[in-house]
């Protein structure tokens, strides 16, 4: 049984009842209402398809390109690209509320306007270059593989979900944000002590400039071929405390030392291997109910690329609890390594707090578990508090080392709860979040 000098639940009690009510409303209000901004993402999706299809428009962009090039690849490359165009601009208006104006309204974003749509022009050309070959790829196997091709495709995007993986934290991100190098001290020096401790192959470590953007806080540390990037945002840099950034640090580094990258792309390929399936099916239904209305010829010709669009827009709403709980065990297997690795309870519970800011601290246990991609605040605040407490019922058990007096156990277990545990209340700042960035595959970094 721990010490009962320290008790971790209620320790979780009171951090979280250090936040101040007016906080915990509106983070809440903020959070909750992205379960809305998921439904109506979704629709305002389904309508850009449907606009395409039903205004005959995908049709006539086939045409253009057929004749342009009798070539069904060339025409399918030059298909891709315009498609891709046009589905943005019409999900502009809503990216625009929910990327920009939402957050701007509740205190989040530190971008201008202009800023913001220049970021999102550059998702946007980012998301033609990786769409393009991955589209004609599907096409292909559609008239090469028959009534399998589903499963090929499925097989194909896991190799580009694994360029977005390992390769984009390393060449794509640096398009929105410069890295530079963190001054050598202390911190520089405990960072790469933590690295080399947990098989990070690291001699750096990097700071992002994402204050031009957001006031989140948040870190990464990703690699491929045996090197390893360790990199976290100026905001951490500026408002953490050297015991909360060795915390997010740990996280981080237990996503790499872990293989993280390689168990949620086995995870999210089988997922999208489903999808495909899904999208297959449902293809084959509105072909036979609408097909001859939409000038859709079959499922070789590029004009149904929006009903494979919305398929797949009602399969990942549809699957939103199964992906979110992927992600959700991985953060809470990377928040137990970073306890372990980091030892520092008190600053991974701060930082939680902090976070809190724009993450409800206390849902229901239904909530978390069908619309939580990590850990709720509570949940990962009480593990570092049991954590915390077991590991001072092992220091009050351990032997006095020889010719120095024991202190008795009680004695010693409630000084250093005393000298450890008693966190200051952090007071949660107004929520801040980054503006989200358009395009067809918004590029987010990874958050502790």
């Amino acid at each position: 049984m721990p010490n009962p000098a320290f008790d971790p639940v209620a320790a979780t009690e009171a951090l979280l009842g250090s936040v101040p009510p007016e906080a915990v409303a509106r983070s809440n209000a903020y959070f909750e209402g992205g379960y809305w901004l998921l439904l109506w993402g979704a629709l305002v999706s389904l309508a850009a398809a449907f606009a395409l299809l039903h205004f005959h428009l995908a049709a006539r962009l086939r045409d253009l390109v057929e004749r342009v090039s009798p070539r069904p690849w060339l025409a399918l490359l030059l298909f891709a690209p315009p498609f891709i165009v046009a589905i943005t601009l019409l999900e502009l208006p809503w990216a625009i509320y929910a990327g920009f104006a939402r957050e701007h309204q509740y205190g989040f974003a530190t971008q201008s306007f202009g800023a913001w749509l220049a970021d999102a022009a550059v998702a946007l050309a980012v998301s033609v270059v990786q769409l393009t070959p991955l589209i004609g790829v599907a096409y292909l196997l559609i008239r090469r593989a028959g009534r399998a091709w589903w499963a090929w495709a499925g097989g194909v995007a896991v190799a580009f979900l694994a360029f977005g993986l390992w390769i984009g934290p390393l060449y794509v991100e640096p398009l929105f944000n410069r890295y530079t190098p963190l001054e050598a001290g202390p911190l520089r020096d405990e960072i790469l002590s933590l690295a080399r401790a947990n098989g990070i192959p690291s001699d750096d470590v990097l700071v992002v400039d994402a204050s031009r953007q957001t006031t989140r806080i948040s870190a990464n540390v990703s690699g491929l071929f045996g090197a390893a990037r360790i990199a976290l945002n100026d905001n951490l840099l500026r408002e953490g405390t050297p015991e909360e950034i060795r915390a997010v640090l740990g996280h981080e580094m237990g996503h790499y030392a872990m293989g993280h990258a390689s168990s949620l792309l086995l995870q999210m390929g089988l997922l999208l291997g489903i999808g495909f399936l899904f999208a297959d099916r449902a293809f084959a239904w509105a072909l036979h109910r609408f097909g001859a209305r939409w000038r859709v010829r079959g499922l070789a010709d590029p004009a149904g690329l929006p009903i494979l669009y919305a398929a797949f827009v009602v399969f990942f709403f549809a699957a939103t609890p199964i992906y979110k709980t992927i992600f959700r065990v991985g953060e809470a297997r990377a928040d137990l390594f970073g306890l372990n690795a980091a030892r520092e309870p008190d600053g991974f519970a701060s930082v939680t707090l902090k976070l809190g800011s724009y993450r409800k601290l206390a849902p229901s246990r239904l909530e978390e578990a069908l619309l939580f991609d990590h850990p709720s605040g509570k949940s990962r605040i009480e593990m570092a508090m049991r954590w915390k407490a077991e590991q001072l019922r092992a220091a009050a058990a351990a032997p006095a080392p020889a010719g120095k007096r024991r202190v008795a156990p009680r004695a010693a277990s409630r000084r250093r709860a005393e000298s450890n545990g008693g966190l200051v209340a952090c007071r949660a700042r107004a929520p801040r979040a980054r503006a989200s960035r358009g395009g067809l595959l918004p590029l987010r970094r990874r958050e502790p």
